[in-house]
């Protein structure tokens, strides 16, 4: 039997889908405050919700009975030094949580980690599962926590455990709406000024959880991937998503400058009004600086080819469209 952690998350719903559409049975966790998907109500008879978050070993260690396949998307994403504590917590050590449970079981793991998680290529190369980060960014605590927790899953490996890792880009899809990923395309259509000179990779969400499963189904294992479709400027992306909705496009550039002085203003205003600040110095910097990835081992590994994603973009496009029709 097969068990998906995050199951209610973007990611995991979507494997989850996939996983029930081949008619699978399936044990997915959720903690006691979440809602069941919408897109899962069809696959009811094939899916066991049990509420079980993965920092307690005991709810952890029952809902693994009788499993023999592990997904591991739950995970909690801040920028926030606020959420430092709790959520290299729950990243970490619910991972090493589901690791040592996998390791009891004998199951096999695909664990989902980040291209947060990898590192840096020098300036004209792309970056490939070769790149590891070669410091601990101390002010990025989301990369922090998601390369903790994958040394967590080589730690399992070392130990006996069965795993492959996926470390998957910036993941659009149209399930997303308007959270997530789906802001950037809610941000350029309410109507947006500057575009930054850096990049970004991008992959559809039902391309990642495709990789995931025809990973899980090989003899594949230490191993890990990058999933990432395409590589894409800013502004190429500002661009079309622009025109997709039929609005004007960003045409002036930010400079690294501003953007320093943009997301300490942001920080200001958050500390006096007690909101989550609209930008945090992470994604400012991360903004003005090129990162391209490398795909060609997960397609030489699985034979994947990846859907475009100027297609996942009329997508989203699409459904944010007819929302505001209904």
């Amino acid at each position: 039997m097969i068990l998906v952690t995050g199951a209610t998350g973007f990611l995991g719903t979507e494997l989850v889908k996939q996983l029930a559409e081949k008619g699978l049975p399936l044990r997915c966790t959720r903690r006691n405050h979440s809602v069941m998907p919408q897109i899962l109500i069809p696959y009811s008879n094939l899916i066991e919700w049990v509420e079980a978050d993965i920092c307690d070993i005991f709810a952890l260690e029952a809902a693994m009975e009788g499993i023999t396949q592990v997904y591991h998307c739950a995970a909690w994403v801040s920028f926030k030094q606020a959420d430092k504590e709790p959520m290299i917590n729950t990243n970490v050590t619910g991972t090493a949580n589901v690791v040592n449970a996998c390791i009891d079981a004998g199951a096999r793991l695909i664990h989902v980690s980040s291209i947060a998680a990898v590192g840096v290529a020098k300036t004209g190369e792309l970056i490939t599962e070769k790149h590891y980060l070669e410091e601990t960014p101390v002010n990025n605590i989301y990369a922090i926590s998601k390369l903790e927790s994958e040394m967590e899953v080589w730690r399992g490996i070392a130990e006996g455990l069965d795993a492959a890792i996926v470390n998957p880009s910036v993941i659009i899809g149209a399930s997303a709406g308007a959270s997530g990923s789906g802001q950037i395309f809610e941000t350029v259509r309410k109507g947006l000024i500057f575009y930054t000179g850096g990049s970004v990779g991008l992959v559809d969400v039902a391309d990642v959880a495709q990789c995931m499963i025809t990973l899980m189904n090989t003899d594949i294992t230490a191993e890990r991937y990058i999933i990432n479709a395409e590589n894409w400027y800013y502004k190429d992306l500002f661009d079309t998503i622009a025109e997709r909705f039929h609005v004007k496009a960003p045409t002036k550039q930010a400079k690294s400058w501003m953007l320093e002085l943009a997301w300490r203003g942001a920080s200001l205003i958050g500390t006096l009004t007690g909101k989550s600040p609209a930008l945090d110095k992470i994604s400012a910097q991360s903004a003005s600086i090129v990162q391209n990835y490398d795909n060609t081992k997960i397609k030489k590994a699985i034979g994947f080819e990846f859907k475009p994603i100027d297609k996942t973009i009329d997508e989203v496009v699409a459904v944010l469209s007819a929302e505001d029709k209904r």
